[in-house]
């Protein structure tokens, strides 16, 4: 063979092995560089940890447990109900349409959208919150042009190596930030989604980089990124140590890699430890130490603000993992049994209703626990965690306490004159759960009146002055700001129990929501749920993330097929984001 053709077939030769490579074809005969990714730069996880971990159970991926069904059967559904239903949920759809506008003409890519004045706002390290929180809504409603367009936005434009903010909310950045992008990656299968939740995740281990390797709750992130040595406040509140484990351990199960929920079983250790040696056995106090020596640092207990998602964790983490850890059930169970002694109350109503309200312990150490009786937004999630922890646990008498919860919450709604509860009020508690009787029972209501306000006035004119429904005592909280928690009960009761009436206590409550808080651009919260009688109310130009991620979502499930993210196969981290679960 002349050398002119050895040339021209190994010049073919080395062309078609090209053409081979690029095709990404192989063969037994041809051995080809493997092409690798390029470098990963992502900052976070290059810094360094200055109190690294060196070791990591195993993730919890034995077979689950056969739990129970968590769905109520639902009957064969009517003609006029269906429409009638379908009505209610394309109108819910609209409003998040109207909402989601909104935000994306006049503050695309920040957190938050001023529903009054159309201004953006940052309040949550300008990584588009609203955007964010709003994916897995926009997949839900079978909005998808507009996911897939979000989802674009994300990937292309949201970095979590720099921020607006100097200090960030590690608890707020997980719920929100990395539950928003789980869910959207559970739900769609995107891994564009998956990559950006491993980027918050890498990004939140650092917030843990301190020697107990508990949490910084108001972390300077530049300054851990400048590697400077930081350490977790001696206490912070139980909901900025405890609800951290439905999205770490979701990350881990979705990444294999164990180090994030290495994280959060530290503190799922510490917690059920120190359960039954608090002040209130079987509840942690809102504020907690980071040892087990000192975790009983406070002085009230509560479902409510502080506390509320680090007990309504104890229930999902039983469904997130099919049971495979006992210790969430043990401490979901031992908290129930705690608030069904010291936090759960019957409300004196002119009804007489068969209701509970939970409220808070306060200062137990001396005299031991006692009942104060707030009522708080906030804990009106505890509904749906009892309807829920219970079917998980096959528990019924849970169940029916889930639904007087919930009942005591719609009670609370039905009270004021524009029909929406605010933040925070005290009532009445029943002398004798057992047997209220409003007739006889009414000089309770008033001597607490009196006992709040001074008895130099009739009872009859301090009740009028301060606008008080019957039963309440003072509303010292008059805000709304567009909270899910009440009607987040009764899309899981509706969803447990089958019981169709809770639509219609659902369509009642987003009456007076949106009749409320409309504006021409979106929904606002407003500042007095109560005003006095002519004056209108008062708008506060605030839209939260939640209220496109839960309030709205909730809503919009409560009026859908019952098997749209069925409660069997999904569960909720606390900002309202399904995960699936490992049934």
């Amino acid at each position: 063979m002349s050398t002119r053709w050895r040339d021209l077939l190994y010049t073919a030769l080395a062309s078609t092995a090209c053409a081979l490579l690029v095709l990404g074809l192989n063969s037994d005969r041809y051995s080809f560089p493997v092409w690798r990714a390029p470098p990963d730069t992502f900052v976070w996880r290059h810094v360094e940890q200055h109190y690294p971990l060196t070791s990591f159970r195993p993730l919890p991926t034995e077979e689950p447990k056969a739990l129970p069904a968590v769905q109520a059967k639902f009957p064969t559904e009517s003609s006029e109900a269906q429409e009638i239903r379908l009505q209610r949920r394309d109108a819910v759809k609209a409003t998040f349409l109207k909402s989601w506008t909104t935000y994306r003409d006049h503050a695309w890519l920040h957190d938050e959208v001023g529903p009054v004045s159309g201004e953006a706002k940052d309040p949550f390290g300008g990584w588009g919150a609203t955007l964010i929180d709003s994916l897995d809504t926009l997949w839900i409603m079978d909005l998808k042009d507009e996911f897939y367009s979000a989802v674009d936005a994300v990937h292309q434009n949201i970095s979590f190596e720099t921020t607006t903010a100097i200090v960030i909310s590690t608890f707020e950045t997980s719920i929100r930030f990395l539950g928003g992008l789980l869910s959207a990656y559970d739900l769609s299968g995107d891994k564009r989604l998956l990559s950006k939740a491993r980027d918050v995740g890498d990004m939140l281990y650092k917030a843990f980089d301190t020697p107990e390797r508990m949490p910084i709750p108001k972390w300077n992130f530049n300054a851990a990124l400048e590697g400077v040595v930081q350490s977790s406040p001696g206490s912070l509140l139980l909901a900025e140590l405890g609800s951290y484990s439905l999205d770490f351990t979701h990350l881990s199960l979705l990444t294999k890699d164990p180090k994030y929920y290495e994280i959060v079983a530290r503190i799922t250790d510490l917690l059920h430890e120190t359960q039954m040696s608090t002040k209130v056995p079987g509840l942690w106090p809102t504020k907690v130490g980071l040892t087990a020596q000192n975790l009983d640092a406070g002085s009230d207990y509560t479902f409510g603000a502080e506390a509320d998602s680090a007990f309504e964790y104890t229930a999902k983490m039983i469904a997130l993992l099919g049971g495979q850890v006992p210790q969430y059930e043990e401490m979901y169970s031992r908290s129930i049994g705690a608030a069904v002694r010291h936090l759960f109350y019957r409300p004196l109503t002119p009804e007489n209703e068969d209701i509970l309200v939970s409220g808070t312990v306060r200062n137990p150490a001396g005299s031991g626990p006692q009942t104060d009786t707030t009522a708080q937004h906030l804990s009106c999630f505890a509904g749906g965690m009892l309807a829920l922890g219970g079917r998980l646990t096959n528990n019924e008498t849970h169940v029916e306490l889930g639904r007087k919860l919930t009942d005591g919450c719609i009670w609370l709604y039905r009270s004021l004159p524009i029909g929406l509860m605010p933040e925070a009020c005290t009532i009445t508690a029943c002398p004798d759960p057992a047997s209220c009787d409003w007739s006889k029972d009414i000089n309770v209501w008033h001597d607490a009146v009196r006992y709040k306000y001074g008895s130099s006035r009739p009872v009859e004119d301090i009740i009028a002055d301060n606008r008080l429904p019957p039963g309440w005592v003072n509303i010292y909280a008059p805000y709304y700001i567009l909270r899910p928690e009440a009607i987040e009960s009764i899309f899981v009761l509706y969803r447990v129990t089958g019981d169709a009436s809770l639509m219609d206590r659902a369509w009642e409550m987003w009456t007076a929501v949106t009749g409320a808080t409309a504006t021409e651009l979106a929904n606002s919260a407003i500042d007095d749920v109560n005003p006095p009688a002519g004056q209108p109310l008062k708008m506060s130009d605030s839209m939260e993330s939640f209220w496109l991620s839960e309030t709205l979502k909730y809503f919009y499930l409560v009026f859908s097929e019952p098997g749209l993210v069925s409660l069997d196969e999904w569960v909720f981290n606390t900002e309202a984001h399904p995960f699936r679960r490992d049934v």
